[in-house]
């Protein structure tokens, strides 16, 4: 079977074409959300600011939120908070026996485990949301900064938080499968237009030189193969019971 027909064939099992066309769905609305601004924030000059960051941790950062966070819309903390509660209790897992027993608990254990981390999800935007307020307000990009902004920005960027770990657990459930990593995904996937007309504008404008783009290419196409051989690399090793 080529992969035509196993595209074709995708969409005649009626229960597979329902769950596709509702992941596309809720990655369609995360991508809408993604252009609602944070009130009180001139972003213009927070994209000018982030444009200068480029190439720092804040733009790796903003690349896995899709630009959301150069942008300054509601879902500017991304999923970033659930990841790192995620990694949080699964280091407790291996410290904590309490949490270790949860983990050995089946199905009732990974229930808890997923409470806790919605918890903590909500702790961290709290938390990275109120340390933004600061950083946003000493960056000169708000209109009236104080106590109000500081306040409304932290319950802005905490529930868009929480309604994109929603999107991503519908996804999970509902969709295809790993919605976390979808969101993230298409979050990355998101800029890659805008960043292709970039660099068409930079080899216009003689800025970037074409041997420089051959060798970006050529060392994207060999990491992607690399991951590719890793993720697909086999290794027998001989039991003997």
């Amino acid at each position: 079977m080529n992969i035509t027909s196993s595209y074709q064939s995708m969409f005649r099992i009626p229960e597979l074409k329902r769950r596709i066309l509702f992941t596309a769905l809720i990655l369609l609305i995360y991508r809408l959300g993604g252009h609602i601004p944070t009130p009180g924030i001139n972003r213009a000059a927070l994209q000018a600011f982030f444009e200068a960051q480029s190439g720092s941790l804040m733009g790796l950062y903003d690349m896995f939120s899709g630009g959301n966070l150069s942008n300054a819309t509601i879902f500017a903390l991304g999923i970033m908070p659930y990841i790192s509660a995620s990694i949080i209790l699964q280091l407790l897992q291996a410290v904590v026996p309490y949490f270790e027993k949860l983990a050995k608990e089946g199905e009732e254990g990974r229930k808890k485990i997923n409470q806790m981390t919605r918890y903590g999800t909500v702790g961290l935007a709290l938390v990275q949301s109120f340390g933004m307020s600061f950083a946003v307000e000493s960056m000169g990009v708000v209109a009236y900064p104080g106590l109000a902004f500081k306040l409304m920005f932290v319950l802005t960027l905490t529930t868009g938080t929480i309604l994109v770990m929603w999107l991503g657990e519908q996804i999970t459930e509902r969709g295809i499968g790993n919605g976390i990593s979808l969101i993230i995904f298409i979050g990355i996937v998101a800029r890659y237009p805008s960043d292709v007309l970039r660099t068409l504008t930079q080899l216009q404008d003689g800025s970037m030189h074409w041997f420089k783009l051959i060798i970006i290419l050529a060392f994207m196409l060999a990491v992607i193969a690399g991951i590719i051989a890793i993720t697909q690399g086999q290794r027998k090793i001989p039991v003997q019971y």
